[in-house]
């Protein structure tokens, strides 16, 4: 059994060293443990340090794409490399290695597909106020979409089986963490999270410059995957919305119509007729949406096995 620890870095010189000397080195059920750095466009030592700590795979991307797509192709890597289970976890040190046994323990018994970290938000120091509500209210919205019951939908300490990993294909160029729970729930993967605990804070985070822009990129992306996962749901939602305003204005206007003759109120009328073929134009949208949508599934089951078939032979 192999387990490899993919590490994403962006300029992390500094912090990197803390992170690799924690990494446990041995772990019952564990035959192998190997770490991979994702250098991606660092400008600092950031793949000299790697290199002199001993790091056993590094793969380096000529310039910053993103955490996205650092992980995916931190993943790639890790299962061309024949991976069994493979850990993610930050740079920065923020995770408290010594819990990558719990992590990796229900995928061993077979018991998770997808394990995740939750750090307990609401119980770290330097998080401020509006940043653990924030945190609470994203991972509740991912839980209804992604019906799971995760808790903490933005950890990145999380392991992945080598089945698990090999059925994920992450869209977003912000960040990893909520597309992949919505997948796993969608895909009907075993997902489970077990509390971990976090250590001081070496610097800042950089992946959002405000908690305005982290609001915006998460809901633009929790959209995305809704939409393209359930894609009849939510054009139902919305054109059903604007048919019942329509009904709700030509029932005003019938009210009218039959106390006063209609007269002065053919806005209303006007307003039913835009509101009501509106929504039965979202609502076809969602239709033929939803037919591609299976598309989608048929052209996922294929990538997964290709994948799967090229990773076996070579």
């Amino acid at each position: 059994m192999k387990l490899i620890i993919q590490i994403p870095c962006f300029n992390e010189a500094e912090s990197l060293p803390f992170t690799l000397s924690e990494l446990p080195k041995q772990i019952a059920g564990i035959d192998t443990i190997e770490t991979l750095v994702i250098d991606d466009g660092s400008s600092d030592q950031t793949m000299a340090v790697a290199r002199q700590h001993g790091v056993h795979h590094i793969v380096q991307l000529t310039k910053n794409q993103g955490l996205a797509k650092a992980f995916m192709v931190g993943l790639d890597a890790c299962l061309r490399l024949e991976a069994d289970i493979i850990v993610n976890t930050d740079a920065d040190n923020q995770y408290n290695a010594g819990f990558i046994e719990k992590l990796v323990e229900p995928i061993l018994k077979k018991e998770a597909d997808v394990v995740i970290g939750d750090r307990n938000t609401a119980g770290i120091e330097h998080f401020s106020w509006s940043k653990k509500r924030l945190q609470g209210l994203g991972s509740w919205v991912v839980r209804q979409i992604s019906g799971t019951a995760v808790t903490d939908a933005t950890s990145g300490f999380r392991a992945f089986s080598r089945d698990a990993a090999l059925q994920m294909n992450v869209l977003s160029k912000f960040t990893y963490t909520l597309e992949t729970i919505i997948q796993a729930g969608k895909k009907n993967l075993a997902i489970v999270d077990i509390p971990v605990q976090t250590n001081e804070k070496l610097r800042e985070s950089r992946l959002f410059s405000s908690n305005w822009r982290y609001i915006k990129q998460s809901m633009a992306t929790m959209t995305r995957i809704y939409t393209l996962y359930e894609p009849l749901k939510a054009f139902s939602y919305i054109g059903g919305f604007l048919f019942f305003c329509g009904v709700l204005v030509g029932l005003r206007f019938l009210y009218f119509f039959i106390t006063e003759g209609g007269g002065g109120h053919i806005q209303s009328l006007i307003l039913t007729a835009i509101l009501l073929m509106l929504g039965f134009q979202i609502f076809v949208m969602g239709l033929i949406a939803d037919i591609i949508g299976f598309n989608r599934q048929l052209v996922e089951n294929i990538l997964y096995r290709v994948r799967k078939m090229e990773l076996d032979k070579s």
